[in-house]
């Protein structure tokens, strides 16, 4: 392959791999926090000016009071009985990382569409910073896409990519040998 060769991992390359274990114990404990869901106490685990950075529909969030009061109270209003499942985790230094989901019931207004009471389930995927015993740095990625289509909403009006697949089966499956 011929052509430019940006430079790759720049953010990681130079981590305190002796950190894994303090990284891993701050994640852990943040989830439990996100289950037992915590608000006001939750910047136990983050800096104050720690970063959120959403893809869209999700928006960025800077510092732990916009985090607070732009992500987790609408979320926790338009979802209850919210339990977090990371079926996943990586650990490297001060780095971490996972992808799962949030089981739910749509219990409040979401995006515009009023309660309906389902029980869905809100795949994402997070990248973590530790520095310090706190995370400084979250990337997110939240499949809203897929909750609208189990409220009953298509935001691709039928032409998502879904058509080029051979069978429905959620690519995220595990694999049966």
């Amino acid at each position: 392959m011929s052509g430019a060769r940006p430079e790759q991992a720049a953010l990681s390359r130079d981590t305190d791999m002796s950190k894994t274990d303090e990284t891993r114990a701050v994640i852990e404990a943040m989830v439990d926090g996100l289950n037992d869901h915590r608000i006001v106490d939750i910047g136990e685990f983050f800096t104050e000016g720690f970063r959120w950075m959403g893809n869209t529909g999700c928006g960025t969030k800077e510092g732990v009071r916009q985090f607070q009061d732009n992500w987790q109270k609408p979320f926790q209003a338009a979802f209850s009985d919210k339990v977090c499942v990371d079926e996943a985790r990586l650990y490297m230094g001060e780095w971490a990382a996972a992808f799962g989901r949030q089981d739910a019931v749509h219990s409040g207004t979401f995006m515009g569409v009023e309660p309906t009471g389902k029980k869905i389930q809100i795949r994402y995927m997070d990248f973590w910073k530790v520095e310090n015993g706190k995370i400084v740095d979250n990337w997110v990625m939240v499949d809203f896409p897929n909750v609208l289509v189990q409220l009953g909403v298509d935001v691709f009006s039928g032409h998502g990519w879904e058509s080029y697949d051979r069978t429905e089966k959620m690519a995220s499956e595990p694999r049966k040998n």
